[in-house]
């Protein structure tokens, strides 16, 4: 049992539902994996891509770690050789990297990893949910019913305020009851116009506002001085993501919740964070992307280190907005996970037909991640076998 081919192509992303705008060129990768396993005259075939938010690592998927799963050939396959083994393709991946590093190379091997067990997951017959829950967590159910929020809010070039509301408004009609904003890339001023309009939408304490990690210390302690009569959900990457001096300042001077980590991408970046952070785990949130961080066994390591060290399973909200987040929160026992459903299309929200239920869903049920009930989110995908 093997990987036999592996295809990657880098495309463009947007974070507005109206691509027309432009959205600083992101892009992202998407990666197909075809096992030697046939199902229905049809080999089973494992979807990735490189979650959102950064850009696309075509170089380093093709060149440095889709090679390596092609090499390993049987010494992937799970010991009784019913299935690949997702740990053992993680470790080939990995042969002979360095500590350190992290930045790029951590979201190439998270997308081949979320490929990999998209791919176990089918040959198991499983959604992924419930099979990782047998691998990370014997004895334990997955969770069947997710809080969830919604992702968005991104500063428009024009009319700022009142596309704003409009995409709230969205967001509320379709079943969501909390959402985050941006703020940061304008004068405070403008940013808190942004939130009260916000506001006049949801409950305060339903609206987290996501500062890109855009404030130098200064306008850090200036902003969370002014947010904090709001009471809102959380105040989110305040600051550079290795500036912890500079958030364990807002920290100490923030009564509110605070969340952070979804640009540190490794178990030694988040033990920093947590020695030097200053946050409290009484309620603070933990954002790290599973893609982004090394994939799912990257992932396990930052939440068995700070698991142990008294973080509760319930502050890990990872960043995403996607299907695959949905199985690993509810895999894993976690918080809740983010959803974008108005932007980063295909990639983001739900699989078609799913609506939250009072801010509640499930993960599909689908084997593996389920992006075959996502009808445009597959129909990308498949286009990797053309040819």
């Amino acid at each position: 049992m093997r990987i036999v081919d592996i295809r990657e192509r880098s495309i463009a992303i947007s974070r507005y539902r109206d691509p027309a705008i432009p959205a600083g060129g992101l892009t992202t990768s998407i990666v197909a994996l075809t096992t030697d396993v046939m199902r229905d005259g049809r080999p089973v075939i494992g979807y990735g891509f490189s979650s959102i938010g950064r850009f696309a690592q075509g170089g380093l998927i093709r060149e440095r770690f889709a090679p390596r799963l092609l090499d390993a050939g049987a010494a992937i396959a799970a010991a009784d050789g019913s299935n690949l083994d997702p740990l053992r393709g993680w470790s080939a991946m990995m042969r002979g990297e360095k500590p350190g590093g992290h930045g790029e190379r951590c979201v190439a091997v998270g997308t081949l990893d979320m490929a990999l067990w998209d791919a176990t997951a089918k040959i198991a017959d499983e959604p992924l949910s419930r099979f990782l829950a047998h691998v990370a967590r014997p004895g334990r159910a997955p969770l069947r019913d997710l809080p969830v929020y919604a992702g968005g809010g991104y500063p428009y070039p024009g009319g700022d305020l009142a596309l704003l509301s409009d995409e709230i408004r969205r967001l509320r009609d379709l079943g969501y009851t909390r959402a985050k904003i941006k703020i940061g890339a304008a004068p405070l001023a403008e940013d808190l116009r942004r939130i009260v309009a916000a506001m006049k939408l949801l409950p305060a304490e339903h609206l987290a506002v996501d500062a890109m990690n855009s404030y130098d210390r200064g306008s850090s302690l200036a902003t969370a001085s002014a947010l904090a009569p709001h009471g809102l959900w959380w105040l989110e990457d305040i600051c550079d993501p290795l500036d912890f001096e500079t958030l364990a300042a807002v920290a100490a001077a923030y009564d509110g919740p605070i969340a952070a980590g979804e640009a540190l991408f490794s178990a030694a970046e988040a033990r920093l964070l947590d020695g030097y952070g200053g946050l409290r785990r009484d309620r603070d949130i933990l954002l790290f992307d599973p893609v982004h961080c090394y994939g799912i066994p990257g992932y396990l390591r930052i939440i068995e280190h700070l698991t142990a060290r008294g973080w509760p399973r319930s502050a890990f909200w990872p960043h995403g907005g996607h299907l695959f987040c949905l199985h690993v929160v509810s895999a894993l026992g976690l918080g809740g996970a983010e959803v974008n459903p108005l932007c980063f299309a295909p990639f983001g929200g739900l699989a078609d037909g799913t609506v939250p239920a009072s801010g509640r869903v499930a993960p599909p049920q689908r084997p593996g991640i389920g992006f075959e009930g996502k009808a445009d989110l597959h129909e990308l995908l498949e286009t990797l076998l053309d040819g």
